[in-house]
């Protein structure tokens, strides 16, 4: 039997999945420019430690842990549509809960530091499952507020925590912080101790930076496919239109409280990689200003997408340190301590003018700008079935040459 693309017609097009608007085959995707660019972008990043010092290595390190911390806040914010002013908290609690899990009892700057010396791979779990009860304490509030009553509840918690981390001394240090312990994993440690690798010492940039890259890897992973899927679908339905979600039998208030365990999750191990690279947690880092940046990744970056995420994070995290190394070389910006304009001041007026121009020009984020305008498809014809150009006439139908043209005649 022949195949459909030998009975058709001449000049019909053959029928193959591209030129009839169907899915794209495995080829095709592995084929795509994308695919090409996405490949080149992860092998620049491997070897990225090779090249770069301590200080680019360190910026990078920040735009990780700031993706995966904004990831968990786009997805509350971004897809379900809850505002939340205290995702600075759940990063205090991730980086906190891993130094107090993972660090030793020991007295310095007066206070006497409390730990409990359990393995850091351990503790840094532990950090991410504390951050995430965290949340689940709050989660009955979350499922039952909304818009800027959810804001103004979560705002509180920034202040309970600053309250809690410069006054429990015992725990957080004071006003000093307390130091972190370096993540030890089956023997390898991630600390300062010199690994040569192809001739390149390893300090302890160099080797979080590939626990960092894994760490964003799998968070974005795991997000990608919680939007994409049922859940996604659901928390879509409840940011559009909380009653007609409900109608239709999604758990409203059952999924709020569970997105905001999950975001709190995120902040939690987005806080554990912070500490890592800090060395040090210091309470003034986690106040009203960081919360306010996250929102502002999400923001630039596209709400309710992963890489808007990740590019917004990168943007907001990153401006300050550029700004710093070159603060000689740039107009109007001056180094700390000088009397101009600091870096970290222009980096807030800058990303500030980008979310009021993201929000008029671009409501898509910067995710959209690497996007190409998507063609309104094709209705596909069946290449077996030639078109006809207008309406078959009755009286020009051919006869029947068995039927006589007069009953009467005979043939």
């Amino acid at each position: 039997m022949s195949d459909t693309t030998a009975e058709a017609p001449a000049g019909a097009p053959a029928a193959t999945g591209s030129a009839s608007g169907g899915p794209e085959s495995l080829t095709d995707r592995l084929r795509s420019p994308r695919t090409y660019a996405v490949l080149a972008g992860s092998l620049l990043l491997l070897v990225l430690p090779f090249y770069l010092d301590r200080f680019w290595l360190q910026a990078g390190l920040f735009a990780m842990a700031a993706a995966i911390g904004a990831i968990g806040l786009n997805m509350l914010t971004g897809a379900t549509g809850q505002l939340s002013m205290g995702h600075a908290f759940f990063l205090a609690v991730g980086a906190y809960g891993y130094c107090v899990l993972a660090g030793e009892s020991s007295t310095e700057n007066g206070h006497t530091l409390t730990g409990l010396g359990l393995p850091t791979w351990l503790a840094a779990i532990l950090a991410v499952l504390l951050a995430g009860a965290a949340g689940g304490v709050f989660s009955p509030i979350a499922g039952r507020l909304r818009g800027a009553y959810l804001g103004i509840a979560t705002l509180a918690l920034i202040f309970i925590g600053q309250h809690v981390l410069f006054n429990a001394g015992s725990l957080t240090g004071g006003y000093n912080g307390r130091p972190v312990p370096p993540l030890s994993v089956f023997g390898f440690t991630f600390d300062d101790s010199e690994l040569v690798v192809a001739a390149v010492p390893f300090g302890s940039s160099e080797k979080l930076w590939y626990a960092g890259l894994l760490a964003l890897l799998l968070s974005a992973l795991f997000a990608r496919g919680v939007l994409r899927g049922r859940p996604g679908r659901a928390m879509n339905a409840i940011r559009d239109h909380r009653i007609a979600a409900g109608v239709m039998g999604v758990p409203v208030a059952r999924y709020r409280a569970g997105v905001f365990v999950l975001s709190s999750m995120y902040a939690g191990l987005a806080g554990v990689l912070l500490a890592l690279v800090f060395q040090r947690t210091v309470p003034e880092y986690f106040g009203m200003i960081l919360s306010l940046e996250y929102l502002a990744m999400i923001v630039i970056g596209g709400l309710g997408s992963v890489a808007g995420a990740v590019i917004g994070a990168a943007f907001v995290s990153l401006l300050p340190q550029v700004f710093t190394h070159y603060s000689d070389s740039l107009p109007l910006v001056s180094a700390p301590g000088t009397g101009g304009l600091a870096p970290g001041e222009a980096s807030r007026y800058l990303y500030g003018a980008a979310v009021v121009a993201v929000v008029l020009f671009l409501p898509g984020g910067l995710a959209r700008l690497g996007l190409t305008r998507t063609k309104k498809p094709k209705t596909p014809r069946n290449p077996a079935v030639p078109r006809q150009s207008a309406a078959p006439n009755p009286s020009a139908a051919p006869k029947n040459p068995a039927t006589p043209n007069n009953p009467g005649e005979k043939s």
